[in-house]
């Protein structure tokens, strides 16, 4: 490896080669492809950006096994952990990694922001480190819910005293405007519980509820959306949520009694006696309750509702609204500031959303610098055919192959594939 990676760097291999090796397709190991992949990239002027898309869409098993090795070089550790390059995916087994150093732990809690401090939140390792604790909490980014987080941890005491103030106020709020309060999610948390939950979730959710009046950006984005989508919205009022396809396997017959009274229809008599025996069953399962509960909430809520919670509510809620039938509600997901990568790549390869939505997601720049999320869109058969075609030229190699032989997408669609696959293999051809 040291040799290889040796004549990598000083351009002692052909052209011919070092093409192959910014594409990944040299004959060695994940471990050492990786390594000269990294080096490329932060180094070579010709090779480097092949190099960072080839790194963009490495398999992501032997990507984690890679990122969880502490004998991995530091170099590759620090690729991976450079704010450009971080993949929700990868970046909590390098924070376990022991060869990543707590003063880099440091230097990251001081500098990220959301889902990334989310995730360092949930470290076992940064919660075990006083200083790196330190530094989150001199990191100006923070949420309100997280600084709460981050003093819990440091003092060693919950903020029993933070939730139980707001919990009253919000119980007669949500009483007095379910559906029309500005912070949406612990309004909607509330509502949902409110039906009929258990105690146990309530102080879980309730600690939610300062982070969305703590941030007047949120209340912003959604205030600009619903005013200039205003014709749509109102064209679209009376729409009950109905569902593109089903929402949870693992519902089972919950789910349709929750879309039945979405749509104001009434079940068969078949229906309820089946629907009433698998709660039952399911019932040692907290997150399907949640779910159901989520439902629920859903049904009851208008066009205008389902937007303000789309935009603001929790990420299982957004699971449930960007399969939702009326478009602009779907698409109000997407303009959530709280979405997620993560949420978008999934969105990308789900065949239970509507065109519209998938059309949508290239749209935003953001989503597209994300490898997976043009993976998946070029996969997905339900995309327009003319945003596949458009994002094919994005593709890797091994995923150009893959693609030319996936029965699921269109013949035009495998054909170009083929063609781009033999062209990038032998460039000669032209």
């Amino acid at each position: 490896m040291a040799r290889l990676l040796e004549l990598v760097r000083r351009c002692a291999l052909s052209s011919h080669q070092m093409m192959a090796a910014a594409k990944g397709a040299l004959e060695t190991s994940a471990e050492e492809m990786v390594e000269i992949l990294v080096y490329l990239a932060d180094n070579n002027k010709i090779f480097g950006e092949t190099s960072r898309i080839t790194l963009a869409g490495w398999d992501e098993n032997s990507a984690k096994t890679i990122a969880s090795n502490p004998a991995t070089a530091k170099e590759v550790l620090d690729y991976w952990l450079a704010p450009r390059n971080l993949r929700p995916v990868l970046f909590p087994l390098l924070l376990e990694n022991p060869s990543v150093t707590l003063l880099k732990l440091g230097q990251l809690a001081s500098t990220l922001k959301g889902e990334w401090i989310d995730a360092m939140l949930a470290s076992p390792r940064v919660k075990g480190s006083r200083q790196v604790l330190q530094d989150l909490s001199s990191n100006t980014q923070l949420s309100g819910l997280q600084s709460v987080r981050v003093q819990e941890l440091i003092t060693g005491k919950a903020a029993s005293v933070a939730i139980e103030t707001h919990k009253e106020p919000e119980g007669a709020t949500a009483e007095a405007a379910p559906d029309s309060e500005r912070p949406a999610p612990p309004v909607t948390i509330k509502d949902g519980q409110a039906g009929g939950e258990s105690g146990t979730p309530t102080e879980s959710e309730t600690v939610t509820e300062p982070e969305v009046p703590a941030d007047p950006q949120i209340e912003q984005v959604v205030t600009a959306f619903l005013t200039e989508h205003a014709g749509e919205i109102a064209a679209e009022a009376g729409k009950p949520f109905q569902p593109i396809g089903p929402i949870h396997e693992e519902a089972g017959q919950a789910e349709p009694q929750a879309v039945a009274a979405a749509a104001g229809a009434s079940p068969s008599p078949a229906k309820p006696a089946t629907a009433a025996k698998l709660p039952a069953k399911k019932v040692t399962n907290p997150q399907n309750e949640q779910r159901g509960s989520v439902l629920q909430k859903i049904a009851t809520l208008d066009v205008k509702g389902r937007i303000q919670l789309a935009m603001k509510g929790s990420k299982e809620e957004r699971s449930i609204l960007v399969r939702d039938g009326t478009k602009i509600v779907a698409l109000a997901v997407l303009d959530s500031p709280k979405i997620t990568d993560g949420e978008v790549e999934r969105y990308a390869n789900q065949k239970n959303v509507l065109e519209s939505v998938l059309r949508a997601i290239p749209m935003k720049r953001r989503f597209m610098k994300n490898y997976a999320i043009v993976r998946n869109l070029v996969f997905n058969p339900r995309t327009p055919m003319d945003v596949s075609l458009g994002l094919m030229k994005n593709l890797l190699i091994q995923d150009l192959k893959n693609l030319s032989g996936n029965k699921e997408v269109s013949d035009t669609v495998r054909k170009l594939a083929l063609r781009m696959f033999k062209q990038k293999l032998d460039p000669g051809r032209g």
